[in-house]
């Protein structure tokens, strides 16, 4: 049985209203929580960028949602020593409701702290180094790592949950897609995507969750909707590898003059039809995936919350 989950935007909103969003999704009956992680927004337009881990330790006490990073990256800004510390940290005080998504991750976010940013396959190198640092010291005992990419010296995680935080990771191209079904707990993507739920459980992700995560942006009237996904999230209809190696929001701003509404609306869901919602989110659970996460778009979120009460999750239930 599918479930359904709320996809907090760390992008658009402060810590404060996290939390305010996170308990009205219980409220309206989502079944889980994702949260995205970043130093920067994607435009200066969205507006917020709070430290994930701190709203974190605010959700595990004001509901009882599973939460699941959407995603971390444990590469450059922060060493996987200190992102597992956060995560077995989460999960304890959770009681095992946390998951650790983890990523390649963006330039955006990652360059504050070194300018260099690796190509793709030297971070997925090191991504599946820092997945086996991880695991290692979730297991409580005293770690140390002479590696590739890092280096650990006599670490050990003294503040554990009862079980390790289950590390699921995202992947859009085939090699991200292998490496998650062979080193991680579970799958996360942004597209409905059958050939890559596929792929991933052939590589070895077979039993394992493939969770997706769409925008929406419910409003009043269609027209409203579409002007907002445009004014937030032109970045929706920037393709390639701009998203990966761009470094500052000036610079998706620069290419968000070139994206048309159309575009930048995309496959998101929007306006106050329910059925289009109901469609959208269908794709997902047609393409296989075990759990699916809606983020509303906008400020408009109680209405956002009642609308998919009402109208959109029993519908597809």
């Amino acid at each position: 049985m599918t479930t359904f989950g709320y996809f907090l935007s760390s992008e658009e909103h402060g810590p404060k209203e996290l939390v305010r969003q996170a308990k009205a999704a219980e409220r309206a009956g989502f079944e889980a929580l994702w949260i995205s992680d970043h130093f920067h927004p994607w435009l200066d337009e969205q507006g917020q960028a709070p430290f994930v881990w701190s709203v974190i330790g605010a959700l595990a006490e004001a509901t009882s949602l599973p939460i699941t990073t959407a995603v971390t990256c444990p590469l450059v800004r922060t060493h996987p020593v200190i992102i597992a510390h956060a995560a077995a940290t989460s999960a304890a005080l959770t009681g095992g409701r946390f998951r650790l998504g983890v990523g390649t991750g963006e330039a955006l976010n990652e360059h504050v702290v070194d300018s260099r940013w690796p190509p793709l396959a030297e971070r997925l190198d090191m991504l599946e180094e820092a997945v086996e640092i991880m695991r290692e010291l979730f297991t409580g005992k005293l770690v140390t790592h002479r590696g590739r990419h890092y280096n650990v010296d006599t670490a050990r995680l003294y503040t554990l949950p009862d079980e390790p935080a289950p590390i699921l990771m995202s992947g859009f191209g085939e090699k991200s897609t292998e490496l998650a079904g062979r080193i991680a707990d579970g799958y996360i993507t942004t597209m409905p995507d059958a050939d890559a739920v596929k792929r991933y459980r052939d590589a070895g992700g077979a039993g394992k969750p493939v969770c997706g995560g769409l925008k929406a942006c419910y409003a009043a009237d269609e027209a409203t909707a579409r002007k907002t996904v445009h004014r937030l999230w032109p970045t929706q209809g920037i393709k390639g590898e701009a998203s990966q190696l761009l470094p500052l929001p000036r610079h998706f701003e620069q290419l968000a003059e070139m994206v048309s509404e159309d575009d930048a609306v995309g496959g998101s869901p929007v306006g106050p039809d329910p059925e289009t919602h109901v469609q959208a989110i269908r794709q997902y659970v047609d393409a296989g995936f075990d759990e699916v996460y809606v983020s509303q778009i906008g400020q408009d979120q109680d209405a956002f919350f009642d609308f998919y009460a009402r109208e959109v999750l029993p519908r597809v239930r």
